[in-house]
């Protein structure tokens, strides 16, 4: 068939049932992104002799004779030379942060006519952001402009334009699978990977001879070909902070979804048949899937024969980790009070929903090294753990993130590259395994499902007399994260309070179901749902205002945060409160009689680095040029941290943005760098870019003093030049110049976060709708306003999905029942209020150039802030997320019978 792409005439020849999206990528046009491959996310969207169209779902052969443009030939219609029109507004107003459905989205607001952009609700319903919370978006389709012209100096405080906006903009932004399988990858074999549909079982013998004779079929791995090492799939700075308790292939199968086999292969489609020819043989084991059943005596244990090399606190009984933790008396801060509350609250099971699905691509370089490119947060955690799982040096592994299109804690794990590599190794040639949306929701990890019980005590007055938790999380089959999650998620929800008498107690649990992770806010978004309903009951009970509850008891500046090297390097909760109560006064909106109306508030504390220690590397280059090279270790996945290292490091340059390319996350740039998550990629990595910079600032000084004859302080970095008094030194001519930056993550300071929401509810469906969303952050001095504006909306945004509607369920046998956009609704551009956010004005002693992580702490006190405004609104009480209209509607006739 003939078509033209972007205005080239194009000759193929699709396959049977080949989609557009594959086909458009096998052409090379990468702006094609896949989300779903179902209709339902639009980052594939094109147009089709004009109008857009989900390519993913539209046959590869209904294009024959038209006129199909993709991202990449969007400028291309307008006939004035540069961006089109869209992508400028795009870039002009930051709409994206990771920018994997950027392409999709400014595909689709092109086509809207003039009426269509006064509803983009309905216009853009078929486009999913996960990052943004859309707001951006809105300003981009309304031709709102934020960003400033790039100048030397004064970068910091200012909306920079993030480096890589033209790149995403257009196209030319490459994630993981954007690559074309030439050169080192030139015979690219594909892999699939045959899943268990039984969630526990010994597998007693695995017949793969029809698969291994299918012609394409390269090779079959079973467990009998994997190392036989422990590890864990979650990654952090200490190894040993996570139970070893996986393999790459394992011959007991633990739950529903977990790989039996791989099949490598020239194509997907040989290597999807071949899995379905694979037999497996199996000897059923009981399973569990209830966290209290899975303790009782006689309950399967899931891991029972490891031993003490795997760190699980105790096998027998599935308790992966425990914590007990006191100080002063609790029993007689309870004896003491005059008030008691005491009540249980459920956080559910969540999917991350990044719009990039987990992938790698592995192959052998010219010198025999094992090289991973990877959608990661941790590529230097993750080449350790390869080399050490595969028994390699750690110079005989590289590991590298292109761009990475979201994570949200889904992509601090090794889910992947093991197999991947053992392939490689295998086979001796490329290999790719890139997940379907099937296999995110039901394969690779979620937010851990928690149970947590509060008792509170309080005088008359309000002054809280003790704190009492009891956790139990439901870590599933593996316990990647069930340690940190759990000492995490016991940590600042009560260390935000000053009372003398607190007690925690927690287990992390193994069931037989898909396997909990690193989900944003690491175990926060539960507690605090938990703790901050619980006070919010406690203030109705005293009569007391809400905010007045909260200011009566959270810590102050003077007080210790908790762990010895936390401090509280500022202090901007006062402002957050004031700036909550004060966006959410006036008198309640009189709806009619169907509806009610209520507020509800909640605070939030986050340590701003994640403890023992976080390591970030920058080496930065002066070149000929009069430009500046940055290589750094983080990652980029929506965070933005390459727009706040590239304004650092021209602020101690006094340069323009323009003069400083940016490296990052590839283990071949630096040699160390813990990984891109707990917020830490401005508060270490940017640390770490302020000292390379400031060190390179001094050298630079340091030589065109002496190049001159004066002193280095006489001398003055102006954009390209020196200067020092009437005498100008050509910047690159003191080219080359080095400096290391080096951070590790200590002493740790503490971020304050507070929603208020008012709410209406309608008593006769339980529909809920937020009537306004506000919200507090205490970021510290705020590098780029606009982006860290972005991560606070977006992680409103994905805070209010799950809330009321995501949830990610399961059947009896422990297997994810909606693994889909489709059944797994995640909120769309409709669904999502506007937020107002004001960021309190502190200066952060610890943090570089006195900023604070703001990454994943908006999403903690979201859920609370709903229930308590649902209360306010209707006395009904909701402990168990999320607050769908259903459940709601149920509690709302047991109230007020019809």
């Amino acid at each position: 068939m003939r078509l033209v792409v972007n205005g080239h005439p194009v000759e193929a020849a699709p396959r049977p049932g080949q989609c557009l999206r594959t086909l458009l990528r096998e052409l090379g046009w990468f702006g094609v992104k896949k989300g779903c491959d179902a209709g339902d996310c639009g980052a594939c969207t094109v147009h089709v002799d004009g109008a857009p169209v989900h390519s993913c779902l539209y046959p590869a052969f209904r294009a024959e004779d038209a006129a199909v443009t993709t991202i990449e030939g969007l400028a291309d219609l307008d006939p004035e030379p540069g961006l089109h029109p869209m992508q400028q507004a795009f870039l002009d107003a930051q709409g994206f942060q990771c920018g994997f459905c950027t392409a999709g989205m400014v595909m689709t607001a092109a086509a809207l006519d003039q009426s269509q952009t006064h509803d983009l609700a309905s216009a853009l319903k078929g486009n999913l952001c996960r990052c943004t919370g859309y707001r951006a978006i809105a300003d981009a389709v309304a031709g709102v402009a934020h960003c400033h012209a790039d100048a030397a100096g004064g970068a910091v405080g200012r909306n920079v334009p993030a480096p890589a906006g033209p790149a995403i903009v257009t196209g030319a932004a490459r994630y993981t699978m954007d690559v074309a399988p030439e050169g080192e990858l030139a015979g690219l074999l594909h892999m699939k990977i045959l899943r268990a549909e039984v969630p526990h079982a010994r597998i007693r013998a695995i017949d793969a001879a029809a698969a291994r004779a299918l012609p394409g079929v390269v090779a079959v791995l079973t467990y009998e070909d994997a190392p036989e090492r422990l590890f864990s799939t979650a990654r952090h700075h200490h190894a040993t902070d996570d139970v070893d308790d996986t393999r790459v292939l394992d011959p007991v199968i633990r739950h529903i979804g977990q790989r039996v086999a791989a099949v490598v292969a020239e194509n997907e489609a040989v290597a999807e048949a071949a899995c379905a020819l694979i037999r497996v043989d199996y000897e059923p084991l009981p399973a569990v899937f209830d966290p209290e059943a899975a303790m009782e005596e006689g309950a399967p244990a899931l891991h029972g024969e490891k031993g003490a090399e795997s760190r699980i606190a105790d096998p027998a009984r599935n308790i992966v980790a425990r914590l007990h933790s006191e100080t002063g008396n609790v029993a007689a801060g309870f004896a003491a009070a005059d008030v008691i509350h005491e009540a249980s609250y459920q956080s559910q099971r969540l999917q991350h929903a990044h719009l990039e699905t987990h992938g790698a691509i592995g192959w052998l370089d010219g010198d025999g090294r094992l090289t991973l490119r990877s959608s990661t947060q941790t590529p230097f955690l993750t080449r350790d753990a390869l080399a050490d799982l595969m028994g390699l040096p750690r110079d005989k592994v590289r590991v590298f993130a292109a761009r990475v299109g979201g994570g949200f804690g889904g992509k601090q794990e090794m889910l992947v590259e093991d197999i991947v590599g053992l392939a490689v190794l295998k086979t001796g040639r490329p290999v790719k395994l890139e997940y379907t949306r099937a296999e995110q929701f039901a394969a690779s990890t979620s937010r851990h499902p928690m149970r947590v019980k509060v008792k509170l005590g309080a005088t008359r007055d309000g002054r809280l007399t003790a704190i009492q938790l009891d956790m139990l999380l439901n870590t599933g089959a593996y316990g990647n994260h069930a340690v940190g999650v759990l000492f995490h998620g016991a940590g600042e929800c009560v260390a935000l309070y000053r009372c003398p008498n607190k007690r925690v107690d927690g287990r992390s649990v193994y069931t037989n179901s898909l396997p909990s992770g690193a989900f944003r806010g690491y175990g926060l978004s539960q507690t605090i749902f938990a703790v901050e309903s619980a006070l919010d009951e406690l203030a109705h009970r005293l009569g007391i205002d809400p905010f007045a509850l909260r200011r009566l008891n959270v810590i102050t500046p003077d007080d210790h945060a908790g762990h010895d090297d936390v401090e509280i390097g500022s202090y901007g909760l006062d402002q957050c409160l004031d700036a909550v109560e004060a966006g959410l006064r006036g008198p309640l909106p009189a709806l009619g009689p169907d509806w009610a109306v209520g507020r509800g508030m909640a605070a939030a504390m986050i340590d701003t680095i994640p403890p023992r220690g976080h390591v970030g590397q920058t080496r930065l280059r002066l070149t000929a040029e009069g430009r500046y090279e940055l290589a750094t270790g983080t990652a980029e996945f929506g965070n933005g941290t390459t727009t706040v290292h590239a304004q650092i490091a021209a602020g101690a340059l006094n340069a323009a943005i323009a003069q400083i390319s940016i490296r990052q996350s590839d283990t071949d740039h630096v040699t160390h760098d813990t990984g891109a998550y707990g917020s830490t990629g401005t508060v270490v990595a940017g640390a770490a870019t302020q000292r390379a910079a400031e060190a390179l600032a001094l050298m630079i000084r340091q030589a065109a003093g002496a190049r001159l004859g004066v002193p280095p302080e006489a001398c003055r970095i102006a954009g390209d030049d020196v200067i020092a008094g009437e005498a100008r030194l050509p910047l690159g001519d003191l080219a080359p110049l080095e400096a290391v930056g080096e951070a590790n993550g200590t002493p740790r300071s503490v971020a304050f976060n507070v929603q208020g929401f008012e709410v209406a509810v309608n008593r006769r469906t339980g529909e809920i709708r937020i009537l306004r969303s506000v919200h507090g952050a205490d970021a510290g001095t705020v590098i780029n306003p606009l982006q860290c504006r972005g991560q606070v909306e977006g992680g409103v945004a994905q805070a209010i999905g799950a809330a009321l509607y995501e949830e990610l369920r399961m059947d009896g046998q422990g297997a994810v029942s909606n693994p889909s956009f489709r059944g797994y609704h995640i909120p769309a551009f409709a669904d999502v209020p506007v937020t107002q956010v004001f960021f309190a004005d502190t200066h952060d002693r610890i943090g570089p150039l006195g900023a604070k992580s703001m990454s994943e702490s908006p999403f903690n006190p979201v859920a609370p802030a709903l229930a308590n405004a649902i209360f306010d609104a209707t006395g009904v009480r909701l402990r168990a997320t999320p607050f769908t209209a259903d459940r709601l509607y149920t509690f709302l006739i047991e109230k007020e019978p019809a």
